[in-house]
C-alpha cells in the first residue's frame, strides 16, 4: 500500500493484477488481465472499460490488442496547479508495434482525473487519430429516475461561426461534441464532464451514442477531429515523431454539472493561464451593425460625441472612458479622416479600437499577385495562402480564403499591422475569421503539420506583437468568429456568432450563454455578446422597446464587453440610450464582469429563460434574469426560490432593476412578461 497527499494507491489482495486508486471522491481501477481503466465516482458514477486506441499504418490499435500490460514502477507523487496527487503509469506493449502508456493524475479532494496517452516507438512514427477514452459502459449512478430526468448530452461546437448552436440532445443518440461534453440529469443536475485540456496539437472530437433512452453505449474523447463543423475540407494532420502524446484529458464527476463545466473551465486555465487584463470591462460602441460597408467619418465622430456629451455623464462609462470601435471597413476613411477621427475621440478623453482578419484573404484570384504589406515585395497573397496537399487552396469559407499562420510572410504582415495599429493610437482589436488560421493543410513550416499547431504559433506571435510590456501599453484583443480553443490569446471571445437586436437574435445569444457561461472569467477575462442594438441595424428594421431592452439585458448578463451598436443620429436610438443607460443598479451590474448562469441547462436547440448570479458583495443575494422570447405574446413565468439556490422558507425581497418596484417573495415570484420583455431581479432575504 501506498499512501501520499491524500491518495491512497494499493494492490488488491492476492493479484497483483488489478491497481486502485482511491482519494475519496474518484477510483480509478485498473485491470493489468484486460488493459482496461474505470473511474468510479461516488453515488454511484462511473465510466468504465476504458481502452486507448490509435490509428498506425491502417488499422486501429487499442489498449486490449496488446499481449502485456503492467505498471511502470511505483506510482509517484505529484504537486501542482491542481494540488497534490499521484501520477500513475500503465504500460502496454506488444512485439511488432509501438508501445502505449496511459498516464493518470489524481489528485487529493478533486473529483477528477487527469489521462493522457503516449505511443512510443524505436522510430519515427505519424498519427493522425489517437483516441484517449473509448467506453462502451458508463453510468450516473441514478435509480428509478423520471423521464424528464433521464440523462442528456450536450453537443458544444468546435467555433462560433454561421450561427452554430449548442445543442442538448436525448439517447437515442448519435453526435459528436468539440473539446468537451456533458452527459447531464437536468432535473437532479448530475453529470459527467469529459474534455480536453490541451490544445496546441490536436482537435479534440468527444462521439457520444446510444441507442435507447437514457443510456449510452459508446463514449469516444480523441485527437484528430476533422469535419464539416471545424470547417476543415482536409483530414486531420499527422502528428510525427517516436513519441507521440494524445491530449491531456480532463474526466469529473459533479453533483451540479454547472460547476463541472466551471471547474473545466479552471483546469483549463491551470494549463494554460488566460491572458491577463488589469482593467475593468470595456464599455463602448463598435460600428457594424450601425453602418456595415457604409461606415465613415461622420457616423464615427458623432458617436463619440454623443456619448460624451448625452450618455458618458450620466454613468454610461467604465473608468472614466469609452471604447469607440472600427468594425471592417474601416479602409472607407481616408488617412486624413483616420488621422482626424482618432484626434477627434482622443479630445472626447474615448479609446479607439479597431478590426482586422489576420488568417483570412478577401481578394479574387485575379489579386492572388498582390504584394503582402510589410514584406517589400518579397511575397505575393498567392504565396501565403493555406493550401491542400496538392498545392490547390482550401476553398473558402464566408468567401475568405485561409492564409498559413506559420508562413514567413504572414508573420511579417502580422508585423505590419500591429505596428501600424498601434502607432495609430488603437487600444482595442477585434480579431475577425479566426478559424481560417486552424484549418488542416500543407504548411509552410515543415514543423507544425496540424491546424490548431498552426493556429496556435501564429497567435502567440500576433498576442506578443500587442503585448504590454513591448508597446508600453495596455491592448485589449477581442477575437470574434473563433473556435473556442486555444484560448491563452485573447482577453474576450464572443460568446455566439452574429447577433442583432431583435427577440431572435437575443434568444440565439442566450443559447450560447445557457452552455458557454463558464468560459467568462476562466479561460477569457470576459464573454462578448457582440455590439448591442437597442434600436435597429443596417440590415434590420427597427425593434420594439421590449425587444431593445431585453437585448441589453441579455448583454448585461454575458459577462460582458458591453459596446452598443446604434445610430444615434436616429431619434429614437438616441432616446432609448440616454433613457436605458442611466440606471445605474444595470450599469453597475455589467460593471462586475461576472456572467449569469443557467437556472436549467435542458433546451434542445433553445435556449433558457433564467439565469443567475450570487450577488459577489453580498451574501445570499441573487441576481435573477428572466426572458419571453416570444414577439406577440404575453409569458407568466415562475421563479423557484430553492430551484436557484434560496431558502424557499424564508421571505426574500425581490427588487426588479429595470421599472424599480419591489415585492416580497416566499417559495416563487410569478412573472409576467409583456411580448419580448425581459426583466432583471436582486432578491435580498428579509431579516426577521
Amino acid at each position: 500500500m501506498i499512501k501520499d497527499s491524500g491518495a491512497t494507491v494499493k494492490l488488491d489482495e492476492g493479484s497483483k493484477s488489478h491497481i486502485r486508486a482511491d482519494n475519496g471522491l474518484v477510483k480509478l481501477e485498473i485491470d493489468l488481465e484486460t488493459g482496461e481503466i474505470s473511474y468510479i465516482g461516488l453515488k454511484g458514477f462511473y465510466v468504465k472499460g476504458i481502452r486507448s486506441a490509435y490509428r498506425w499504418k491502417g488499422r486501429e490499435v487499442n489498449t486490449c490488442l496488446y499481449e502485456n500490460h503492467r505498471m511502470k514502477e511505483q506510482p509517484t507523487t505529484v504537486e501542482d496547479g491542481f494540488g497534490k496527487g499521484v501520477h500513475l503509469t500503465v504500460i502496454h506493449e506488444s512485439s511488432g508495434i509501438p508501445t502505449l502508456e496511459q498516464h493518470y493524475y489524481l489528485y487529493e479532494n478533486m473529483p477528477f482525473v487527469l489521462s493522457r496517452s503516449v505511443v512510443v516507438s524505436n522510430e519515427e512514427i505519424k498519427l493522425n487519430f489517437f483516441a484517449v477514452i473509448q467506453s462502451k459502459s458508463l453510468s450516473l449512478g441514478a435509480t428509478e429516475t423520471l423521464l424528464e430526468d433521464e440523462l442528456r448530452v450536450l453537443r458544444v461546437p468546435y467555433d462560433n461561426d454561421k450561427w452554430v448552436r449548442y445543442t442538448v440532445e436525448s439517447p437515442p443518440v448519435a453526435t459528436e461534441s468539440y473539446e468537451v461534453t456533458t452527459l447531464f440529469q437536468p432535473i437532479s443536475r448530475r453529470g459527467i464532464i469529459i474534455g480536453s485540456l490541451s490544445h496546441d496539437v490536436w482537435k479534440t472530437g468527444i462521439k457520444v451514442k446510444g441507442e435507447q433512452a437514457g443510456a449510452i453505449d459508446e463514449l469516444e474523447l480523441y485527437g484528430g477531429a476533422a469535419s464539416e463543423m471545424t470547417r476543415d475540407s482536409q483530414p486531420h494532420g499527422y502528428v510525427l515523431g517516436s513519441r507521440i502524446e494524445s491530449p491531456l484529458v480532463f474526466l469529473g464527476f459533479y453533483e451540479d454539472y454547472r460547476q463541472g463545466l466551471e471547474a473545466y473551465g479552471r483546469a483549463n486555465a491551470t494549463i494554460a493561464p488566460p491572458l491577463k487584463w488589469e482593467g475593468g470591462v470595456p464599455f463602448g460602441w463598435n460600428s457594424w451593425s450601425a453602418a456595415a460597408d457604409k461606415l465613415d467619418y461622420e457616423l464615427y465622430t458623432a458617436t463619440s460625441d454623443f456619448l460624451k456629451h448625452e450618455v458618458q455623464d450620466y454613468g454610461f462609462q467604465n473608468e472614466g472612458t469609452l471604447y469607440i470601435n472600427f468594425d471592417s471597413f474601416w479602409t472607407n476613411l481616408t488617412k486624413e479622416q483616420m488621422q482626424d477621427a482618432l484626434k477627434r475621440i482622443h479630445q472626447n478623453g474615448h479609446k479607439a479600437g479597431t478590426y482586422w482578419t489576420p488568417f483570412a484573404f478577401w481578394g479574387k484570384p485575379q489579386e492572388f499577385d498582390r504584394k503582402v504589406e510589410g514584406t517589400d515585395g518579397e511575397y505575393t497573397y498567392g504565396d501565403i495562402l493555406l493550401r491542400d496537399y496538392e498545392g490547390e487552396p482550401l476553398p473558402d469559407i464566408a468567401g475568405g480564403l485561409a492564409i498559413d499562420p506559420t508562413h514567413p510572410g504572414t508573420l511579417k504582415r502580422i508585423d505590419w499591422f500591429t505596428d501600424k495599429f498601434v502607432t495609430d493610437g488603437f487600444e482595442y482589436i477585434k480579431l475577425d475569421f479566426m478559424a481560417h488560421g486552424a484549418l488542416e493543410g500543407k504548411h509552410d513550416n515543415p514543423s507544425i503539420t496540424t491546424g490548431i499547431a498552426a493556429y496556435h504559433y501564429g497567435m502567440s506571435y500576433l498576442a506578443e506583437k500587442l503585448s504590454p510590456e513591448r508597446i508600453g501599453r495596455p491592448f485589449f484583443i477581442n477575437l470574434s468568429i473563433a473556435p473556442l480553443f486555444p484560448h491563452a490569446f485573447a482577453h474576450s471571445r464572443r460568446v455566439s456568432c452574429d447577433v442583432f437586436g431583435t427577440i431572435q437574435d437575443t434568444e440565439y445569444l442566450l443559447n450560447s450563454l445557457t452552455h458557454g457561461w463558464w468560459i467568462n472569467d476562466t479561460m477569457y477575462r470576459f464573454n462578448d455578446p457582440d455590439h448591442s442594438v437597442l434600436y435597429k441595424s443596417f440590415n434590420q428594421p427597427a425593434t420594439t422597446r421590449h425587444e431593445g431592452r431585453s437585448r441589453l439585458s441579455a448583454s448585461i448578463i454575458a459577462g460582458t464587453v458591453l459596446l452598443l451598436g446604434d445610430d444615434y443620429r436616429e431619434e429614437e436610438a438616441a432616446w432609448r440610450a440616454k433613457t436605458w443607460l442611466q440606471n445605474q443598479e444595470i450599469i453597475n451590474l455589467a460593471r462586475l464582469g461576472k456572467t449569469f448562469m443557467p437556472v436549467d441547462g435542458n433546451w434542445g436547440k433553445a435556449a433558457s429563460d433564467t439565469f443567475i448570479l450570487s450577488d459577489p458583495n453580498q451574501a445570499g443575494s441573487v441576481y435573477v434574469a428572466v426572458f419571453n422570447f416570444d414577439p406577440a405574446a404575453i409569458a407568466h413565468k415562475s421563479i423557484d426560490l430553492e430551484r436557484i439556490g434560496l431558502d424557499a422558507s424564508c421571505r426574500y425581497n425581490a427588487k426588479d432593476l429595470w421599472e424599480g418596484t419591489e415585492v416580497e417573495v416566499v417559495g416563487k415570484l410569478s412573472v409576467e412578461l409583456q411580448p419580448a420583455e425581459a426583466k432583471i431581479y436582486r432578491f435580498c432575504r428579509i431579516k426577521s
